[in-house]
């Protein structure tokens, strides 16, 4: 198995056969119902459509993202409920996870991934990434007052970076695409194009380009009734405020 080979799998040119996969696995030792679970994805992997689902500890759809994120050339996420992972404090993602009903055991692993994920925004080479998001999740307290003040002034902070963009979606403003739920579409440079959806235990990335170009218009929609960058930092300021004197 040559190097060049493996280097066409790690970036998508190519997709491995299951024998690829199982010759692999076995190299690495893994063994097992690991094995046999890895190498059923690899029989699905050239479907135009494929589910991931959810295990203990680390949700299994989060790593596949985790991939999307560094490979991505530019990230759109629209997030009407909640702060996006890659903008989360490490407290704020604490909370959800034990709001949640996580063990300690299960909860710092996923805290410790949501953090490692803003690498892909304040490295040296960061992607582009455009947040919008519904001005429920900037006004809904997760976990303390002083940790939804920190995450707020968190968002301030990174909104001040040239490849960072938020802006808030008010609600009472219409219909419009996103009401039909929170989605990510990443962009690649040498790839095409793919959109995720995560829920509470299962994700999907889905890579039809009819697909995509539907949620590509979809962003555009959302655009249009979102605040200006601007206007999002004033509002995430005075909701900061606001919660601030509650401390």
């Amino acid at each position: 198995m040559s190097h060049g080979t493996v280097s066409h799998w790690e970036t998508g040119r190519r997709i491995p056969t299951s024998e690829d996969v199982a010759s692999l696995l076995t190299a690495a030792d893994i063994t097992g119902e690991e094995k046999e679970r890895v190498i059923e994805l690899a029989r699905h992997a050239s479907e135009p459509n494929w589910l991931t689902v959810g295990m203990p500890g680390i949700p299994q759809q989060l790593a596949g993202a985790v991939e999307c994120e560094r490979s991505a050339s530019s990230i759109v996420e629209w997030s009407p409920m909640g702060i996006p992972g890659l903008l989360q404090t490490a407290d704020y993602a604490r909370a959800i996870s034990t709001a949640s009903g996580l063990s300690t055991q299960e909860v710092e692993p996923r805290v410790m991934l949501r953090v490692g994920r803003r690498e892909v925004i304040t490295q040296r080479n960061p992607v582009c990434f455009l947040a919008l998001v519904g001005e429920d999740a900037l006004r809904d307290r997760i976990g303390t007052p002083q940790v939804m003040s920190e995450q707020l002034r968190y968002l301030l902070e990174l909104s001040a970076r040239d490849n960072v963009t938020i802006r808030s979606v008010p609600p009472r403003v219409g219909w419009h695409p996103g009401l039909a739920g929170p989605f990510v579409l990443y962009e690649f440079p040498d790839s095409p194009a793919v959109v995720h959806f995560e829920h509470y235990s299962s994700g999907a990335f889905v890579p039809d380009n009819d697909d995509v170009q539907a949620y590509r218009k979809a962003v555009d929609s959302i655009r249009e009734v979102a605040m200006s960058p601007a206007s999002t930092t004033e509002l995430i300021a005075k909701i900061a405020d606001e919660t601030e004197c509650t401390t």
